[in-house]
């Protein structure tokens, strides 16, 4: 995708609340001519006004009619979201009102924003780093404590400020190594080619740290594909009508009744999990019936977490031959009010009653460990990169493992190793967007809403 790096020396505007009726709607101008704009458009008193001070305000339309009125606030360069000199505008939250006055400001001389364009030109300014920008989308579309939480440490730098010290320590490592490439003369003793290598694995042990995050970044942002399997009549479709509070899926004494998978999200203790109810695994009595079966076997593939669910009031079934998979498994004993069979006695395993409701609080609890999701584990891993930071500290951490083997081995080609720490210095630049990105501004910003 090719992006459109903005013009500064433009004026854009665009209504930057939600679309629909509203209490309040807000309109943003960010520009070079964002006050004489909104003099223009208004009592022409916008100009004169203290900066970050609310007053009154009037928007016009060309006869001098009133459109709306509400409050107008202005900010000075490089003082402003933006880093440009920007007006707001908090008038009524109607469509057509809303409307009018964005169409009046765009007559006077502004350009309609692209989305995300305002962000973009935050970052572009220095106001912000890439990964910033990005922890706005994560802010706005965080689904659950965690996310909230993981979204507000990225817009307060965390993971811009890690990679830059990661950055800075492995540019003053490859300033050393040149200047030996440069001098020749001088052999590289044992102490300094020791220095580097320590040099560079203490950048490789913080991009592995990093590393160790993605998977919960994936997870705070698409949720834990959470698969329920186990034989008919266990109370698989019970399990997730319970979960969900609700009569999602069919309950029967019919063996095979759920032939199809069937997928809802929900929030457990502040996880989003994707849950997907399953058809049961048995020999098929029908060929719609062994399709199920195949898709349930699929979904376990790909599942990160798997409830495997049977009934504790019968004895325990001969182990199926499920896929292997890389998902955590949490033995489910469901139906335990009607009493546990021995054959379970000693088994590990969450036991409840679908029926009663009895022991969901120690099902949350063992998902929420199994997955290291508690506060504790939670405390240094604030930080959940994305898949674009995991593609470029993959690439970093290729390029490091490159050059440490190099240095390693007496430091013969240190012009080899010296074009790989360039190359993971690029890739790490890329994170905050300290290198040339243009197409990927553009795939950035495109997912943002217009007006932010």
């Amino acid at each position: 995708m090719t992006s459109v790096v903005p013009d500064s020396r433009t004026t854009i505007a665009a209504i930057a609340t939600a679309p629909g009726v509203g209490a309040l709607s807000l309109i943003r101008l960010s520009g070079p001519d964002a006050v004489r704009i909104a003099d223009l458009a208004s009592d022409g008193r916008v100009s004169g006004q203290p900066a970050r001070h609310l007053r009154h305000c009037v928007i016009r339309d060309a006869s001098g009619g009133t459109i709306d009125d509400g409050l107008i606030a202005r900010f000075e360069a490089p003082h402003s979201q933006t880093g440009e000199d920007a007006v707001e505008f908090t008038g009524h939250g109607g469509i057509l009102v809303t409307r009018e006055v964005l169409q009046r400001i765009l007559e006077c001389g502004a350009l309609p924003a692209g989305p995300g364009e305002f962000t973009q030109r935050a970052f572009l300014n220095g106001r912000i780093d890439l990964t910033q920008a990005e922890g706005v989308m994560d802010l706005i579309s965080a689904q659950s404590r965690l996310a909230l939480r993981a979204a507000r440490s990225q817009m307060e730098g965390v993971l811009g400020k890690r990679t830059a010290v990661a950055r800075d320590a492995l540019l003053e490592t490859l300033a050393h190594l040149e200047a030996w490439i440069d001098f020749p003369e001088e052999d590289i003793d044992p102490k300094s080619g020791a220095q580097l290598c320590s040099s560079v694995r203490a950048v490789l042990d913080e991009v592995d740290a990093l590393l160790a995050t993605a998977d919960q970044g994936r997870v705070l942002r698409e949720g834990v594909r959470t698969v329920i399997t186990g034989e008919p009549n266990v109370g698989k479709s019970s399990l997730l009508n319970r979960l969900l509070g609700c009569e999602r899926a069919i309950v029967s004494e019919t063996a095979g009744t759920t032939r199809d998978t069937i997928e809802e999200t929900i929030h457990l203790r502040g996880i989003p999990l994707r849950l997907v109810d399953t058809a049961g695994v048995r020999d098929a009595a029908d060929q719609v019936e062994a399709e199920g079966i195949r898709r349930t076997l699929h979904q376990i593939e790909s599942a990160d977490l798997v409830l495997a669910v049977a009934d504790a009031s019968r004895p325990m079934p001969a182990m199926s031959a499920l896929p292997e998979t890389a998902a955590n498994r949490i033995l489910v004993l469901n139906k335990c009010d009607l009493g546990e069979d021995a054959s379970w006695q000693g088994v590990d395993a969450v036991r409840l009653s679908c029926a009663t409701s009895a022991g969901f609080d120690g099902l949350s609890d063992r998902i929420r460990d199994s997955l290291h999701f508690g506060e504790v584990d939670w405390g240094e891993h604030a930080v959940a990169v994305n898949a674009r930071h995991r593609d470029s500290l993959m690439r970093s951490r290729g390029a490091l493992l490159a050059a440490l083997g190099l240095l390693e081995s007496g430091g013969h080609d240190p012009e080899l190793a010296a074009i790989d720490l360039r190359e993971a210095l690029d890739a790490l630049g890329e994170i905050p967007g300290r290198v040339d990105t243009e197409d990927l501004l553009g795939v950035i910003f495109s997912r943002f809403c217009i007006g932010k």
